[in-house]
């Protein structure tokens, strides 16, 4: 039996976590630098924010809250909302989805992945829009801390722990001792 090779020294021993954090950050400094051109904001982004907007706006209305939509705005009688760009989920899908492509794992494990937790993100996000509406209608003195405190975390933390439950269950596992 050969005998295992013993670990490698400094920086070496880390090779694998740091090629992973370098691509992480440069497909993040990527994504959010192409998100940043006008045409793919225009052509891309707005859209998408339209329709997160429609989704949500459907589901408000088939709740019983009389909307109406105009754009990316959501309103009632007694609230509305204008969904922008910061409010929309994309940039927790690019942290999450640069995560996932950056990842070690095998390709069809990412695009799996990857397509999951695009979803789940924004099945999270439209729970937020939903929520923050109605606390608009119903209670509007905590509108404000909501939206840019509570739902905010939460969606961000949504992606982390998707990435993290995603990335425990195709990390290659370390081989029993015999």
């Amino acid at each position: 039996d050969p005998t295992p090779s013993p670990p490698a020294p400094g920086w070496r021993a880390y090779r694998q976590e740091i090629q992973f954090l370098v691509l992480f950050l440069v497909l993040l400094l990527g994504s959010f630098t192409l998100i940043a051109f006008k045409p793919v904001n225009d052509h891309v982004i707005e859209p998408f924010t339209g329709l997160v907007a429609k989704v949500s706006g459907f589901v408000l209305a088939a709740i019983g809250q009389g909307t109406e939509m105009s754009g990316t705005i959501i309103r009632n009688s007694r609230f509305a909302v204008n969904i922008r760009n910061g409010c929309n989920g994309v940039e927790t899908m690019l942290i999450y989805g640069a995560a996932v492509l950056a990842f070690p794992a095998p390709w069809r494990s990412r695009l799996t992945g990857f397509l999951f937790g695009m979803v789940a993100i924004q099945i999270v996000h439209l729970v937020r829009v939903v929520a923050l509406f109605l606390t608009g209608v119903y209670l509007p003195s905590l509108f404000d801390s909501s939206h840019t405190v509570i739902w905010q975390t939460i969606v961000i933390l949504s992606g982390v722990v998707l990435w993290i439950l995603w990335a425990q269950r195709v990390m290659p596992r370390a081989k029993a001792a015999p």
